[in-house]
């Protein structure tokens, strides 16, 4: 996973636990839910990330 990509996923994930605060504190329902939203998909996106990184380095064990 590139820096930027693991900056931008950070950023995403730090965001909706913003939005998710915010949402909390005033009763905002669908803020809340939009925080949850946002941390779920950057979760995600380090997930498939670090999946890709394993799979490059079993390849790159198997060529060395």
């Amino acid at each position: 996973m590139g820096l930027g990509d693991k900056i931008k996923n950070k950023a995403q994930e730090v965001s909706g636990k913003v939005k998710e605060s915010v949402g909390d504190a005033t009763d905002n329902e669908k803020l809340q839910a939009e925080g949850v939203k946002d941390q779920a998909a950057a979760s995600a996106k380090q997930a498939g990330e670090s999946v890709k990184d394993a799979a490059k380095d079993v390849k790159n064990d198997l060529t060395n």
